[in-house]
């Protein structure tokens, strides 16, 4: 099936994160979410020279039939140097992927606590990104405290939760509510229009980053997913789910199969994943 009837079948559109099927690189997650299905790719630009290239990755997109729908721009601690030690540059660089790809979405984390300068100006560099690459979606991802030794850090500026600085879009992500021990129907409800994009994964109440198969955690992916026709959602939902300690490919491609299925199923989209 191509991209144009896969993505015609479907109200909602369901993207594999390359992050889904690491420690595998970055192409593998174009062959995976062919094979299984999925209706897009999200691109985490990390230290993979693929995931940084426009020219390769149009070429998997191409030869897989596998659009890519967002760019995740490199915002880990493990990427701090991507492209350039200068987060504006990084962002960027993001963007100018985003666009050559036909990307409707940039994902990126609000500013660690160190990056001053960044921080200061990040609202107004989101508001002139958006100027300049107009149709494109800078999506301020809700993020969630470091918890250490009954210490709880935010090492975010000026915090974790995106709404409570405002801005234009975001992305919501369940396994980082999880972790921030507050409710995703509740963040959704203050993302408001805003909300652009989901990333789906569950997670427990242990506090932690955990990026679960939906199902497996005691988070409310299913009605989350469930509301977001009634909210006018038009974005996209990227499953991030931890595969890094599946024991084979087969295993980690059940997984992703499994999360896809739930996604459809919610979502209300048929589904060619075999049951």
């Amino acid at each position: 099936m191509d991209s144009a009837a896969r993505l015609g079948r479907v109200g909602i559109p369901v993207l594999l994160s390359t992050s889904s099927v690491f420690p595998e690189p970055t192409a593998a997650a174009f062959e995976v979410a062919a094979k299984l299905g999925y209706d897009g790719v999200e691109v985490m630009v990390w230290t993979d020279a693929v995931s940084q290239d426009a020219d390769a990755l149009a070429g998997l997109a191409r030869h897989y039939r596998m659009p890519v729908r967002s760019i995740h721009a490199p915002c880990l601690l493990v990427t701090q140097r991507v492209w350039s030690g200068d987060p504006v540059v990084r962002l960027r660089r993001s963007a100018d992927l985003a666009a050559a790809l036909g990307a409707s979405v940039v994902v990126v984390h609000p500013p660690f606590t160190w990056q001053r300068e960044y921080a200061r100006g990040f609202r107004k560099l989101l508001e002139q990104l958006g100027g300049e690459y107009p149709g494109l979606r800078f999506a301020v991802e809700n993020m969630y405290p470091v918890r250490m030794a009954r210490r709880e850090l935010v090492p975010y500026a000026p915090g974790w939760n995106p709404t409570e600085v405002g801005y234009d879009s975001y992305t919501l992500d369940i396994s980082h509510c999880a972790a921030a021990r507050t409710d995703a129907l509740t963040m959704a409800d203050a993302m408001g229009d805003g909300l652009a994009h989901v990333h789906l994964g569950d997670g427990t109440s242990r506090g932690r980053d955990e990026h679960l198969v939906p199902g497996r955690g005691n988070q409310p992916c299913g009605e989350l997913l469930q509301s977001l026709s009634a909210r006018g959602f038009t974005g996209t939902v990227a499953v991030e789910v931890a595969t890094r300690r599946a024991p084979s490919r087969e295993a980690r491609e059940a997984d992703l199969a499994e999360t896809l299925r739930f996604a459809r199923t919610h979502l209300g989209s048929p589904t060619s994943v075999d049951a």
